[in-house]
């Protein structure tokens, strides 16, 4: 009889009780164990989930399963880069902008089941100056929402709106630069988002026709535009046709560069870091293997 695959789950302890007993029963009731071997593994500070993947990679497991959302699956890639370890998700961030745009479901038993099947795709990585990221990063409102977001005691579509609410009314456009392939475009913009994947999460698709496997970002600019239509840019973005919109401008291209001499921080798949007035985004092709359905 062949070795089973090792799992390794790692779980945020700060989830809560109820959630880790949720999770160790959807364990015990869905996952294969003819085929996987699996341990559970707690973060216990801030990217201590960086380490336990790199760990368990170099130990030779099969995947690192994140139980989270897009910060903790960020911290998980950080570690896995360069490993043959496979990425797998059971979502229970806020958003689950990754999950979703990978057609994982929130329930964690349907997404055990994923597991089970075993389906890799390659996904590209992408960095922000050094910082990978999978998702997408940002310099302009999303930052301010980012920023807010986090220091947020709500959490949930309800709030995150509230928040985008409240702040797009006072937040100043920016002159900004932005290279990309060599090409130069100069806009006062909104938000500048560079993506590789499709959405920041609660199905707010930012780039809808963005493929995390084609080694090539899409570039979102959204325009200044009339306040009073900002409902209706929220709403394109929710049924996939923002990039329709006259005040939005897509482009796709393998390298970007974004520069504007106030700029002092990015959101790198929705978590803040620090950056100069410029920065440079590149794109691997296919680095990072997934469990997908």
């Amino acid at each position: 009889m062949t070795n089973k695959k090792h799992l390794v789950f790692i779980i945020n302890p700060r989830s809560g009780v109820d959630r880790q007993k949720a999770i160790q029963q959807a364990i015990d009731n869905r996952l294969d164990t003819d085929q996987y071997s699996y341990e559970i593994a707690y973060t216990q500070y801030a990217k201590h989930g960086t380490l336990l993947a790199r760990e368990s990679a170099e130990k030779g497991a099969y995947a690192v399963v994140v139980v989270g959302g897009d910060g903790s699956v960020n911290d998980v890639i950080i570690g896995l880069l360069h490993t043959s370890t496979a990425l797998a998700i059971i979502p229970k961030g806020s958003g689950n902008g990754v999950a979703r745009t990978f057609h994982i479901p929130l329930n964690e038993l349907q997404a055990i089941e994923i597991i089970n099947r075993g389906n890799i795709s390659q996904v590209d990585i992408a960095y922000a100056n050094d910082t990978p990221f999978i998702s997408n990063a940002g310099t302009a409102f999303d930052v301010l929402i980012a920023d807010k977001f986090a220091h947020s005691k709500r959490r949930g579509f309800a709030a995150y709106s509230w928040l985008v609410t409240k702040h797009m009314w006072a937040y100043q456009e920016k002159d900004w630069i932005i290279r990309i392939d060599g090409k130069e475009i100069r806009e006062k913009a909104f938000m500048v988002n560079v993506a590789n994947c499709r959405q920041f999460g609660y199905n707010f698709q930012i780039a809808p026709q963005a493929d995390w496997t084609d080694g090539i970002f899409d570039i979102i600019i959204i325009k200044k535009f009339p306040k009073l239509l900002g409902a209706t840019l929220v709403w394109r973005a929710m049924n996939g046709t923002i990039t329709k919109s006259p005040y939005v401008k897509h482009y796709r291209g393998r390298e970007v560069t974004i520069t504007h001499p106030e700029m002092t921080m990015m959101q790198v798949d929705g978590d803040l870091h620090a950056c100069a007035s410029t920065v440079n985004f590149t794109i691997e092709r296919g680095m990072q293997k997934v469990i997908t359905p």
